[in-house]
């Protein structure tokens, strides 16, 4: 991988690791199109995963470090609440991340990957288009609203099938306030990253595949950093205007194309 492909790849990592259109599928086609080998760049998908993890925290940081505050008042407040809400949302993708990882990998290592992403983006845009015709309510986030959400994230395991898409889509069917499912959709996901990745460090799968030089993570990681940023800023905005459908049709069309080149 040169630093140019880095570049590309980061940028499609931190701008669809937030807009609702599969990170993990467009990395895939941004692979496939570069002629990248995906099993000999484990390093650069921690390190890319990593950036928008900064950038999230960077975005969120005066509700994160507001929430953390409350939390140490050993009160069952609103702040402690809220914590346990992600944890519950958690609960699903851990237990396919401990019982079924290999499965997972499988997904990604098959020669019909682009045939898979470019239907699951299919299932993506008709997510996102019934938001469109979803009834809009302002109701507040429950412990089982979590858990439902939680079990979308988990389907966006699948390349193709947006994390962010998936998980902000459940929340508006389910009638949650806007602005409150966007932040909750990504907070919630950043310990499961992270983990994700401190897994891969210790196992030593981080160092075992591949030879990607430091260029090219260093570009990746700030490509990824910096598209994450206003991704981010600009998703929430998106959000609270109800503009989805306009990612539902982008999903249908790149989904097609994906379909007639695999």
């Amino acid at each position: 991988m040169n630093w140019i492909e880095a570049l590309i790849l980061g940028l499609l990592q931190g701008l669809t690791e937030f807009l609702p259109v599969s990170s993990s599928g467009h990395l895939e086609l941004g692979k496939a199109l570069l002629g990248v080998d995906a099993e000999n760049n484990l390093a650069f998908t921690v390190i890319v995963h990593g950036a928008t993890v900064l950038s999230t925290i960077i975005v969120f940081r005066k509700d994160i470090i507001s929430l953390l505050k409350d939390v140490f008042h050993f009160k069952w407040n609103e702040s402690t609440q809220y914590l346990f809400k992600i944890a519950v949302s958690m609960i699903p993708i851990g237990i396919v991340g401990v019982f079924f990882k290999d499965e997972v990998s499988a997904l990604f290592d098959n020669n019909g990957i682009l045939l898979l992403v470019g239907c699951m983006l299919l299932v993506t845009a008709t997510l996102l288009g019934f938001t469109y015709y979803a009834k809009q309510k302002d109701k507040e986030i429950s412990f089982k609203d979590a858990l439902i959400i939680g079990l979308a994230q988990t389907f966006a395991i699948l390349p193709g099938i947006s994390r962010s898409g998936a998980t902000i889509a459940t929340g508006l069917l389910l009638g949650n306030k806007k602005a409150d499912i966007a932040k909750f959709s990504f907070l919630m996901v950043l310990v499961p990253i992270i983990g994700e990745n401190i897994l891969s460090l210790a196992s030593g799968e981080f160092t075992s595949h591949g030879n990607i030089e430091v260029t090219p993570l260093i570009v990746g990681f700030f490509a990824a950093f910096i598209s994450g940023l206003l991704a981010c800023s600009w998703m929430i905005k998106l959000v609270k205007k109800g503009k989805l459908i306009y990612f539902a049709i982008y999903c249908l069309i790149i989904g097609v194309i994906a379909i007639f080149a695999a």
